[in-house]
């Protein structure tokens, strides 16, 4: 692990000083208010210090620009070109360069070494916050990242039509309901992998049953078959009786405080439990508001913390309630900086779940990368909000077959407490592949 220390006057500012220097994957392990500067300790200018650490096998610095290189002349064919695009991406993606920093260079010993001898040296010392030179890392210009990220993204996305124009040019010749369950299940944003997976299967049974119909409805059936008992491992029962605290965490605007009030209204009206609320999300003061007036319309206390040493003096106040929801500011999620922080204001525990919000409006990619970010933390519980306002839920089969996380709820409208329900495999593949003879 390689450790750094920064003295700036408040902690945004070292944020963006720790992703330039070690990386998106950094953490901060530890913040404190020194002094600097002054007359025999007196007099001193207020700062706040900031450890920050990464593992060591995780990148300091993003790779700079590859040299480019002359253009070759035209593919033969749609192979030779998707073969060229994917050899520059891997090289802009993952190869080491000689731009790589002294500082990421060093070993590891060495390097945690010259910073903890530092940092002991001046807490020693009174009035002074000075640190031991470390080497000097280059920053990149902004407009040639920005360029080298927009260069990516077309890499990427040519990629993916040219895979898509040769997977189209290869396959083989499907009947009419075949294709048309192919176009439902695209619409819905499934991933084709398990698109073509299914179809396979629905192929294998038909050959292996001469029988079964191989209409529409025949074909509409056997994908209802396969797709539930793919999705039936991921039901759950909803909140147990021996939970005691319930996170809620997510990006901005998915709809947390909202599910919360949902949930909590069923389990005080419904369960008859005692329900407390603390929320953390002071970032904005209408989500504040929200809550303590569902707080005031349920009767139920409403504790808010600022900080992790806080939340333990809220989970005191509300020890005698049966269920504790805790609600935490919506943040961007896919930089593990906001993840780590958000992680270390959960009370984890037994008697603790944490579940992960996201909108189904969202684009798939994103969901993908947020839920990974906290899978990372063991969170592996989803709950889907904004339902009534996509037609497209392939995402949920997505993030249950290539992540493995499991849904638990999914909410469909503003109604408290009634637009929410259990997920369900045989109710969500209905309205996944819809009516068999739906245009």
């Amino acid at each position: 692990m390689k450790v750094k220390r920064y003295v700036v006057n408040a902690l945004p500012e070292a944020l963006p000083m720790i992703r330039s220097e070690l990386g998106p994957d950094a953490i901060i392990l530890n913040t404190k208010e020194i002094r600097v500067g002054g007359f025999l300790g007196m007099f001193g200018k207020k700062k706040m210090e900031v450890i920050a650490a990464i593992e060591n096998n995780a990148s300091a610095k993003p790779a700079p620009p590859v040299k480019r290189t002359p253009r070759a002349e035209p593919a033969d064919n749609m192979s030779a070109t998707l073969a060229q695009i994917t050899a520059i991406a891997s090289l802009r993606e993952g190869k080491p360069t000689k731009a790589e920093t002294t500082e990421a260079a060093m070993p590891y010993g060495a390097t945690t070494e010259v910073t903890r001898q530092a940092y002991s040296n001046n807490r020693g010392t009174t009035g002074t916050a000075t640190l031991a030179p470390l080497p000097v890392v280059k920053e990149e210009a902004p407009k040639q990242r920005t360029t080298d990220n927009d260069l990516m993204n077309e890499i990427r996305d040519m990629k993916q039509w040219i895979v898509k124009v040769s997977r189209q040019q290869q396959v083989k010749a499907w009947s009419e309901p075949i294709q048309a369950l192919y176009d439902r299940l695209s619409d819905q944003e499934v991933n084709t992998q398990w698109i073509e997976k299914l179809i396979e299967e629905i192929e294998h049974q038909l050959e292996n049953n001469p029988a079964q119909q191989v209409d529409r409805h025949g074909v509409w059936d056997s994908a209802k078959l396969i797709l539930t008992a793919w999705l039936k491992d991921f039901e759950g029962e909803g909140l147990s009786r021996s939970t005691r605290v319930v996170h809620f965490v997510g990006p901005t605007g998915v709809g947390k405080t909202t599910s919360i009030a949902k949930l909590a209204a069923e389990q005080t009206l419904k369960a008859g439990r005692k329900v407390g609320f603390i929320t953390s999300d002071t970032y904005r003061i209408a989500a504040v508001d929200q809550l303590r007036t569902y707080a005031t319309i349920l009767n139920v206390p409403l504790e808010v913390v600022f900080s992790p040493l806080e939340v333990s003096r809220a989970f005191k106040q509300l020890e005698e309630r049966d269920l504790i929801f805790m609600d935490t500011a919506g943040r961007n999620y896919r930089n593990e900086l906001y993840v780590s922080e958000v992680n270390s204001l959960l009370h984890s525990g037994d008697e603790s779940e944490t579940y992960l919000v996201l909108s189904l409006t969202g684009k798939f990619k994103d969901m993908s990368t947020v839920a990974e970010q906290f899978s990372k933390y063991g969170v592996r519980k989803v709950l889907f909000t904004k339902q009534d306002e996509t037609n497209a839920y392939g995402a949920i089969l997505n993030l249950a077959l290539e992540k493995g996380f499991q849904p638990t709820y999914i909410a469909y409208g503003q109604t408290v407490p009634d637009d929410i329900a259990l997920f369900r495999s045989d109710s969500y593949v209905l309205q996944l592949l819809g009516a068999a003879d739906h245009e």
